[in-house]
């Protein structure tokens, strides 16, 4: 078994440009979780927080806010296997997101991971660095994914 790649340096991060790092550990979507969701942004909808009404959609119960799937990405991200990236920053922030598709709904049971790839390491001022990743969030037994996104993250060094 070959040891997991920590990447120290921006010279030794921009060859795994175009590469997958790495996917996330599975994590189950709970009611609880949705319902929590729900209170703290007050997206109350039915589809996400009526176990009976959403059990009578074609979805067939509740399913995950869109935008709480995307807000689990740093969490998604946190304990993936494959490449580390640690370059020692004074401060990391994440910058934005340049696309975002809700391609398949999360029902409420189901479980979603996160793969990550690197698409760009651009140096936006000295010592300060813009890391572009590919974020595809699936869904545990599903063609398709539940999200793709482009997120931004930038890393002051």
């Amino acid at each position: 078994m070959s040891a997991t790649p920590t990447v120290e340096t921006i010279d030794q991060l921009r060859p795994y440009v175009g590469q997958e790092l790495g996917v996330g550990a599975w994590l189950e979507i709970t009611q609880d979780r949705v319902n929590q969701f729900a209170d703290v942004t007050g997206d109350h909808q039915f589809i996400h927080v009526d176990v009976e009404r959403a059990a009578q959609t074609p979805i067939g119960g509740t399913i995950a806010h869109g935008f709480l799937t995307l807000s689990l990405l740093p969490f998604l991200g946190r304990d993936r296997d494959g490449v580390k990236v640690d370059l020692h920053p004074k401060m990391v922030l994440n910058y934005g997101l340049n696309r975002v598709r809700f391609v398949s709904p999360v029902k409420v049971g189901a479980r979603i991971r996160m793969r990550s790839a690197l698409q760009a390491v651009d140096e936006v001022s000295p010592g300060v660095y813009q890391l572009t990743y590919g974020q595809t969030v699936e869904i545990e037994g599903a063609e398709r994914p539940a999200m793709v996104a482009e997120s931004l993250v930038r890393v002051y060094l």
